[in-house]
């Protein structure tokens, strides 16, 4: 029997808590400084507890499990807090829309950490049903890190640039496997040993620790070198509004470095630097984003999104949309029926 997906904006979750809270469940309780967050009965159960701590930083423990999947739509604001995750257990799948600078399809897992900041991103999440979905969340107003003394030359340039007031910088980064010293943090902040003011200075001390160590992990990642002037780098994004407007006859690689004088060489380093894939694994991904979009028409058949994204051949972009997206574009394009 196919389990229905549940599909929802933040409007439609919370028109669906007010009814809950209606119908006499309780979604929200104080649990000392501790804030509870429950789902609706609907939905699963678990949720969220969350503690606020100084100067717009909070970490939540999440806990919970769905009755049935869900593909949440989110359309982030302007302004948005820098967000460290940790998964203990679970995963969630993210769809970025319309968007060059994060991945247009990754997943979050349980077992590993990542670092984020997405202002105005619109994104699908999908979460599954039946799995426990339990870790930590840190969120941190930016403006919380100019109370140090703003030596941020040392972190990657991203989280440098957002540190020093470039609200509108957006990065989602994958950090590796939670290491053991992180591990150990995160248990101090699951089963912290105080009350009152000493549990909030306990807390706020192990949260911190734990965003050190991440910001470590993500200095010592390998850096990418880019010997490319910032002309050059203006060109790279030339190259890509080119491709972004001939999705369907693109220009080969030798005919966009002559449209926007940048060598070939020069053109992939600038595309795998500013946007983490080759000239032509971008065009890709840019297609199969723009053939997500399309397939949501039921009216469309395969055939003609295909050609629309610029596939000649409809098994050929199957199957590279299955790939990409662990789905075939008929059963995408079945699970957008009301």
């Amino acid at each position: 029997m196919k389990t229905t997906v549940i599909k929802m904006t933040d409007a439609d979750f919370r028109a669906m808590e007010r009814q809950a809270q209606k119908s006499g469940e309780s979604l929200q309780q104080k649990a000392g400084a501790w804030i509870r967050h429950r789902l609706p009965q609907q939905l699963g159960e678990g949720g969220d507890l969350a503690f606020p701590l100084r100067n717009g930083l909070t970490v939540y423990i999440r806990k919970g499990k769905l009755h049935q999947p869900i593909q949440h739509f989110r359309q982030h604001g302007s302004r948005f807090p820098l967000v460290a995750k940790f998964y203990l257990s679970g995963s969630c799948r993210v769809q970025t829309l319309e968007a060059s600078d994060i991945d247009s399809d990754y997943r979050e897992t349980a077992g590993s950490h990542y670092l984020y900041h997405l202002p105005n991103q619109s994104e699908i999440e999908e979460w599954p049903v039946n799995q426990w979905i339990h870790g930590v969340m840190i969120t941190a107003e930016t403006d919380y890190f100019q109370s140090f003394n703003q030596q941020f030359e040392a972190l990657p340039q991203p989280l440098n640039r957002l540190l020093q007031g470039d609200n509108k910088i957006r990065f989602h980064q994958p950090l590796g496997k939670i290491t053991p010293q992180m591990r150990q943090l995160i248990q101090n902040i699951l089963y912290c040993p105080y009350r009152d003011l000493m549990q909030q200075m306990y807390l706020e001390s192990k949260v911190l620790e734990l965003l050190a160590a991440q910001f470590t992990v993500w200095a010592e990642q390998p850096a990418v070198s880019v010997a490319l002037s910032k002309e050059e780098l203006d060109r790279v994004h030339q190259a890509k509004t080119i491709l972004i407007h001939r999705t369907q006859q693109p220009p080969s690689l030798g005919e966009l470095s002559r449209l926007v004088g940048v060598s070939d060489r020069k053109l992939n380093k600038g595309f795998r630097h500013l946007f983490g894939t080759t000239v032509f694994g971008y065009l890709k991904a840019h297609r199969l984003q723009q053939a997500q979009s399309l397939l949501q028409d039921d009216r469309l058949t395969i055939a003609a999104v295909a050609m629309a994204v610029g596939y000649r051949n409809p098994e050929a972009f199957s199957t590279a949309f299955r790939r990409k997206f662990a789905v075939s574009p008929k059963a995408y394009q079945l699970s957008w029926r009301g």
